[in-house]
């Protein structure tokens, strides 16, 4: 009844913000590396953000660095989608919410000085990758859902690590968006806002995770992401392209534009093989090392990627023919 409750409360605020978007002309208008043809409102990801104020006011005395950061991200993320701000604002307040989080976790005290340098690193770019990622119908959605799904499993049968309840408020909160995200024409995209902010709330689970566990095997719930993310910017790098500008060279791009595969269904393709290895993840935690396993996850992973350069060169051919 609680988590029905949820998804009204959450349902009935979206409709009132299509109503702000509508009226405040808050709308993604596609262009030559849009991955969508029509106008369409922005912004529906501000769902996680209401999630998480619902969950806050629920649990004022041990949420409040965490809302805190969730909420900056958030504003300079919304402030983002309607008028653009430059690199160095976003990251500055990133910086600063993942210092909230990385205090209320106990990174500061558990971990030697580079280890928190590399953490920054590897959350700063984790937010971007998620962000990056955020590009056609149901991506953001149906990943996040797979995510907390494999988090929600663990904390119950192998680790518990942070209250059950958090993690559904996010996985509602991603079928909500889905119901207005996951069609042929979305109602809504989700926007800076939408894919920072749950961004956001899958790494601090995962950070959670990672420090009562000691392990960093986890990391591997967001290597579908993760390999797309950094093997792109790697690709672009050698174009010599600005990878903060807009493109169309993630392998979803490519398979959904260049190949016009239906967008709901590349999504699910991400969705699926990120249950794969999720489970596999699961099943060999502890049974191997944990070196061994990231090579096992991440090599499959890579040869998948390059099949991107297949497509994108047998592209080229059917252009010139």
């Amino acid at each position: 009844m609680q988590y029905t409750i949820l998804g009204i409360i959450l349902m009935i605020l979206m409709l009132l913000y299509f109503k702000v978007a509508n009226r405040y002309n808050i709308i993604d208008k596609p262009n030559l590396r849009s991955s969508h043809t029509e106008i369409t409102l922005r912004g529906g990801g501000i769902i996680f953000w209401f999630a998480a104020l619902i969950y806050f006011l629920q649990n004022i005395q041990t949420n409040y660095f965490f809302f805190t950061g969730i909420t900056l991200v958030s504003l300079v993320s919304f402030w983002d989608d309607i008028q653009s701000l430059s690199n160095k604002i976003r990251i500055s307040v990133h910086f600063l919410a993942i210092t909230l989080i990385f205090y209320d976790l106990g990174v500061f005290n558990l971990m030697p000085f580079y280890g928190v340098a590399i953490a920054y690193i590897l959350a700063i770019g984790l937010i971007n990758a998620y962000n990056f990622m955020d590009g056609i119908n149901g991506i953001t959605g149906l990943y996040t859902l797979v995510v907390m799904s494999a988090l929600l499993y663990v904390n119950k049968n192998i680790q518990f690590f942070f209250d059950a309840v958090f993690i559904k408020y996010a996985m509602i909160a991603s079928l909500v968006f889905l119901f207005f995200n996951y069609r042929k024409k979305a109602k809504c995209f989700a926007g800076d806002i939408g894919s920072i902010a749950i961004a956001f709330w899958v790494i601090y689970l995962t950070l959670k995770l990672i420090l009562v566990t000691n392990s960093l095997v986890w990391l591997l719930f967001l290597a579908i992401y993760g390999v797309d993310a950094i093997c792109t910017i790697i690709h672009r790098l050698y174009l010599k392209q600005n990878i903060f500008e807009a493109h169309r060279l993630h392998l979803y791009q490519v398979l959904s534009n260049e190949y016009k595969i239906q967008h709901r269904l590349v999504s699910l393709y991400y969705a699926i093989v990120q249950s794969a290895v999720s489970a596999l993840v699961i099943f060999l935690y502890q049974k191997v090392n944990d070196v061994i396993l990231f090579v096992i996850v991440i090599s499959p992973l890579l040869l998948i990627y390059t099949l991107k350069f297949y497509l994108l060169n047998k592209s080229d051919l059917k252009l010139k023919a």
